[in-house]
């Protein structure tokens, strides 16, 4: 996949991962009542915003990490069937250890 997709600057690609449809006690959460997923797991990292001296500021986060992102933060794409976002960095809240 991130041979397919380098995104630029600071921006990240996120694959979300969604919450389960069925509640812990049982009930079906219909698609209409679901939430947008936060969570997601990295899939490709930009080299870094360019600073004002002309270097890159590194990235806080790498490939495989999950994380926790701003719940409408990003663009939705689509590529190979799969449902992606392009965020960034400044999007990402946390890191899940």
């Amino acid at each position: 996949m991130a041979a397919n997709l380098q995104p630029l600057a600071d921006r990240v690609v996120v694959e979300p991962i969604e919450k389960e449809e069925i509640t812990p006690t049982g009930i079906y959460v219909p698609e209409t009542a679901k939430e947008k997923p936060q969570e997601g797991l990295v899939i490709a990292v930009g080299p870094g915003r360019l600073l004002d001296n002309g270097q890159r500021a590194p990235m806080e986060v790498k490939a495989n990490d999950k994380i926790i992102f701003a719940r409408y933060a990003g663009q939705e794409i689509k590529l190979n069937q799969r449902e992606l976002l392009i965020l960034s960095e400044k999007d990402i809240l946390a890191i899940i250890k």
